[in-house]
């Protein structure tokens, strides 16, 4: 899947029960300077984990309240890695290098730990 999913308040309830994938999400404002820099990095992140079980999802704050209070937003850009298992395991605030966000998602692929060097 290379394109960068827009879940909304309606939409994400019913995506969360249907989906297996890793979920990477960013909450973001048009307002925010860094938030528009981050969306430039959200289809070169689909386009890497294109063949993983990774979406790339986008959420923005200011339509979206019921999310953005789920979620705790009190900062944009507020990005969340959701696990296989529904649980979120990790999230950042503020704008991170695109390398940063890859290693987001690896981490819950099980790509990228100690041992990661010794065995391939």
């Amino acid at each position: 899947m290379e394109d960068v999913l827009e879940l909304s308040d309606a939409k994400y309830t019913a995506f969360m029960e249907e989906t297996d994938a890793v979920v990477f999400i960013d909450f973001y404002s048009d307002t925010c300077g860094p938030c528009q820099t981050l969306k430039t990095y959200l289809p070169r992140l689909s386009e890497h984990f294109v063949d993983e079980d990774v979406v790339i999802a986008k959420v923005n704050t200011a339509y979206n309240p019921k999310l953005a209070a789920k979620f705790m937003v009190r900062s944009v850009p507020l990005t969340v890695v959701v696990g296989k298992d529904k649980m979120v395991k990790q999230a950042e605030v503020g704008l991170l290098s695109i390398d940063a966000y890859i290693k987001m998602i690896d981490k819950q692929l099980g790509k990228g730990g100690f041992f990661s060097k010794f065995f391939s």
